[in-house]
């Protein structure tokens, strides 16, 4: 096995340990990222039906605009906590359960879940 197809299995295989004990619920859904080499993306998830609640990202027109320096670094990553956080309590949903989806609690995944968590959201 190569190198890169032993990176991605490890990746699929640490991603499915997590899944298999987070679920989220409808009064507390799952807050999960995810990040490529260009954006960051959050999302809450209502496992018990099935659906997506809401969505966040670099994409996103409000973040994009405040990113100054690029969007796939740190600081975009607190945006889109704040963002996503925001729209949450928006709607009403105060407590999330964290899906970091296999990545290390570290870098722009844990910038934007420590936003979220200073925004109001609980986890």
């Amino acid at each position: 096995m190569d190198k890169h197809k032993f990176k991605n299995f490890q990746h699929r295989r640490r991603k499915r340990r997590v899944r298999k004990n987070v679920t989220g619920e409808a009064d507390r859904p799952r807050l999960t990222v995810f990040r490529s080499l260009r954006h960051i993306y959050a999302q809450l998830v209502d496992d018990d039906n099935g659906v997506t609640l809401m969505s966040v990202s670099t994409l996103n027109k409000e973040v994009a605009d405040q990113c100054q320096k690029g969007t796939a670094n740190v600081e975009a990553a607190v945006l889109v906590g704040r963002e996503l956080a925001r729209k949450a309590m928006a709607v009403g949903i105060r407590q999330v359960c964290l899906d970091r989806n296999g990545y290390k609690y570290h870098g722009r995944v844990k910038a934007m879940a420590e936003a979220a968590r200073k925004a109001g959201l609980l986890f």
